[in-house]
C-alpha cells in the first residue's frame, strides 16, 4: 500500500489541505468512488503527468480498506501510452454475473479511439480554426471489473449514442461525435442510466453549445455477456436537456438523482450564474420544463460554471454541493475561476420535489483565489465523505457531522450559548457599554522566530442585532466602536438601503454589507453577521435568509482581507449614536455561526 501522509496544522476540517490524498501522476479529475462487495473503497480518477486535455491523460483506478488514509498502487484502466480516455464514472451492479462472484463494477468514460489529433473549432478563439484537445470526443465506451476492482477486463465495449439535432449540427454533422460525462450513474426499475454531456461546438469558454443526455440499458445490471447489454438514447425526440427560456446556450455536467416515487431529477451548471434542473416521471424519455434551481424559501440559487452535484443518501434524504455566487452572470466570463468556498445544502422530498436547505459552508482553499471541483460523496457506517480535486491534487474529506446537522435540520441549536456580549435580553439596550476584545485574525506563527512569519488563527466572530430602523437613510450608526484613527467596527446604513459592516484594524479595512432587497423601514429587523476567519468569509443572514446577492451582485457573501489583523478599536461600544430607530439586543459571539444557527436565532426571537 502506497501511505498517504495527511496534511496538518489545522484544526478546521473545512480546510482543503486537511484532507487525505489521492494518489495521482500531475494532472488528476473527476476521483469517483464506490464501495466495492469486499468492503473496500473503490477510486476511479483521470489523470496523466501532463495538463489537462494533453497526451497521456489516461484512467486509472484504485482501492482503500481504510477510508482513503492508504491507498493501493494505481492500475491502469487504459494505459497512458494509448489514445486519450477520460473523464470516468463508476457503476456497480447489485447482482453478480455468476453465481458466487462479486458484483461486476463498469467504468465508462470517453475514449480517443480513432486517435484524433484535432477538431474543427470556431475561429475566434484557433486562428487556423482547429481545436487540438480531443479529450471530449470519440467514442464512449466501459470496461468492467470482476475482481473488485484489482483487475479490468482487456477489451473496451462501445456505448452507441443516438444522433439528435445537437450532433447533426457540429462541423461534422455527428459523424464525429462531441461529448463527456461528470455525473454518477444511476438505477431504476432494473435499469442503468449513464449521464452523457453532447456538445455542439469547440471555441471561447471550450464549448459553445452543450445539452444532457441518458443512456439508458435494460439489462445492464443482470447480463454476463457485454455484447448483448442493450442502449437507447434518452430524452425522446431530437433536443436534449438544454437551459431554461430565454436561458444561454450551455447546459453541461448533468447529474441525476432517483427520488422515492422513481422520478428522476436532474441538475446541472449553465452560464447563466444559476444551476438548471429538471424532474421526469417516465423515466427519463419526457421532462419538465428546465427551470432554475431555488431554495426552499423561493429564492433562486446561484452557481458558476462549475460542477454542481446532488447525491440521494441512504438515509432518503440529499446533499447538493454548489459554489453559492453567480459570477459569470455578471461578468459575461466563462465563470470557472469562482470555486474558492464550496457550500452544501440538504434535500427533502416533498410533493415529488427536492426542498433544498439554505447552505454551510463545506470547504475552502486557504489560498483564497484557488478553487476546486468534480467531487463525489461516499458513505461508511453512517459517516459522509466527499472527494474533490484542484487538478493536481485530488484528496478524500470526512463531513463534520454538524453541518449534515444544520442542513436536515436534525439538531435544537443552543444559540445563545455564552456570548461575550448579551444586552437586551432582560432590560433595555444602553448607548454605551464596554467593548468586548474581539479575536485577532492573524498572528505570529512564532514570536521567537527570526523572520517574524504570521499565520491565520482561523479566528471568527458573530454579531447579532435586532433593529428597527424608521429611515434607510444612509450612515445612520447602529453599531460603533471605532477611535479617531478608525480602528474598530462600525455597523451602519448605506445609501444602497442595505446595512454595511465595516472591520478595522487601523492601517486595513474590510467591509461588507447585506442584499439590497432585504430591508424596509419600521420593521424589526434581525441581523447576524458572521465573520469567519478559516474561509474568510464574511456573510449576512437577514431575517432568517442568508444574502446571496439577489439580482444586484454575483456574491452574498464576501472576503475578510488577509491583512486584516483584528477589529479592535475603542474600550466602548457605541449603540445606535445616531439611529432613526431602535436597536433591541445585540450579542457578541467569539466563533462563526452555522446558517442554521442564525436561522434557529431568528425563529426564536420572531
Amino acid at each position: 500500500m502506497t501511505q498517504i501522509t495527511e496534511a496538518s496544522g489545522s484544526i478546521d476540517a473545512r480546510d482543503l489541505t486537511t484532507g487525505r490524498v489521492i494518489p495521482s501522476e500531475t494532472y488528476c479529475d473527476q476521483p469517483h468512488i464506490v464501495r466495492t462487495d469486499d468492503g473496500a473503497w473503490l477510486c476511479v480518477m483521470t489523470t496523466g503527468a501532463g495538463a489537462e486535455g494533453t497526451s497521456g491523460q489516461h484512467i486509472v483506478s484504485m482501492r482503500s480498506a481504510d477510508c482513503g488514509r492508504t491507498w493501493s498502487t494505481p492500475v491502469d484502466v487504459e494505459p497512458a501510452d494509448g489514445p486519450e480516455a477520460s473523464y470516468a464514472v463508476l457503476l456497480k451492479a447489485p447482482t453478480a454475473p455468476e453465481a458466487g462472484a462479486p458484483g461486476r463494477i463498469y467504468c465508462f468514460y470517453n475514449h480517443n479511439t480513432d486517435n484524433t489529433r484535432r477538431v474543427i473549432g470556431d475561429t475566434e478563439r484557433w486562428a487556423d480554426g482547429y481545436c487540438r484537445r480531443v479529450d471530449t470526443q470519440g467514442h464512449f465506451v466501459f470496461k468492467f471489473s470482476d475482481d473488485h476492482g484489482r483487475t479490468w477486463a482487456d477489451r473496451r465495449y462501445e456505448i452507441p449514442i443516438r444522433l439528435t439535432q445537437i450532433d447533426r449540427e457540429n462541423p461534422y454533422e455527428g459523424k464525429i461525435k462531441f461529448f463527456w460525462n461528470v455525473g454518477r450513474p444511476i438505477t431504476l426499475d432494473g435499469a442503468a442510466y449513464v449521464s452523457l454531456i453532447k456538445v455542439g461546438g469547440f471555441g471561447i469558454g471550450m464549448f459553445t453549445r452543450s445539452e444532457g443526455t441518458l443512456l439508458k440499458s435494460e439489462n445492464l445490471l443482470v447480463e454476463t455477456d457485454p455484447e448483448r447489454i442493450t442502449w437507447e438514447t434518452l430524452p425522446d425526440g431530437d433536443v436534449g436537456l438544454r437551459t431554461p427560456p430565454g436561458g444561454g446556450p450551455i447546459a453541461e455536467e448533468h447529474n441525476f438523482s432517483v427520488l422515492s416515487d422513481g422520478s428522476i431529477y436532474g441538475v446541472y451548471r449553465t452560464t447563466d450564474g444559476r444551476p438548471a434542473c429538471a424532474y421526469s416521471r417516465d423515466g427519463g424519455h419526457t421532462w419538465t420544463e428546465p427551470r432554475y434551481e431555488r431554495f426552499a424559501n423561493g429564492r433562486t440559487m446561484r452557481h458558476p460554471r462549475a460542477a454542481n452535484t446532488a447525491w440521494r443518501c441512504a438515509n432518503g434524504r440529499f446533499l447538493y454541493w454548489f459554489h453559492n455566487n453567480g459570477t459569470c452572470s455578471f461578468t459575461h466570463d466563462d465563470g470557472f475561476a469562482s470555486r474558492s468556498v464550496v457550500w452544501l445544502c440538504g434535500g427533502e422530498e416533498r410533493d415529488g420535489e427536492i426542498r433544498w436547505s439554505q447552505p454551510e459552508i463545506l470547504l475552502y482553499d486557504p489560498q483564497i483565489m484557488r478553487g476546486c471541483s468534480y467531487p463525489d460523496l461516499i458513505e461508511e457506517d453512517g459517516r459522509y465523505f466527499v472527494t474533490e480535486t484542484q487538478k493536481l491534487t485530488a484528496r478524500v474529506h470526512e463531513i463534520d457531522p454538524r453541518l449534515l446537522q444544520s442542513v436536515w435540520g436534525e439538531i435544537e441549536w443552543h444559540v445563545r450559548e455564552d456570548p461575550v456580549m448579551a444586552l437586551g435580553d432582560d432590560r433595555p439596550v444602553p448607548d454605551e457599554t464596554p467593548m468586548p476584545r474581539l479575536p485577532d485574525f492573524i498572528d505570529f506563527q512564532n514570536p521567537n522566530a527570526a523572520d517574524f512569519s504570521t499565520r491565520n488563527t482561523r479566528a471568527a466572530f458573530t454579531l447579532e442585532v435586532s433593529v428597527r430602523m424608521d429611515t434607510l437613510d444612509p450612515d445612520q450608526a447602529i453599531l460603533d466602536s471605532r477611535t479617531e484613527s478608525g480602528a474598530g467596527i462600525l455597523l451602519q446604513t448605506t445609501s444602497r438601503g442595505t446595512v454595511k459592516l465595516v472591520l478595522n484594524d487601523g492601517r486595513s479595512e474590510s467591509a461588507w454589507a447585506c442584499d439590497t432587497d432585504m430591508l424596509e423601514a419600521g420593521r424589526n429587523h434581525h441581523l447576524v453577521i458572521v465573520v469567519d476567519g478559516g474561509p474568510r468569509v464574511i456573510s449576512f443572514v437577514v431575517d432568517g435568509v442568508l444574502c446571496d446577492g439577489g439580482g444586484a451582485r454575483p456574491y452574498g457573501w464576501g472576503r475578510l482581507s488577509p491583512f486584516l489583523q483584528n477589529a479592535n478599536g475603542a474600550d466602548v461600544l457605541r449603540i445606535g449614536s445616531t439611529l432613526n430607530g431602535e436597536v433591541r439586543c445585540v450579542r457578541i459571539y467569539e466563533r462563526a455561526f452555522l446558517t442554521g444557527e442564525a436561522i434557529a436565532s431568528y425563529e426564536a426571537e420572531a
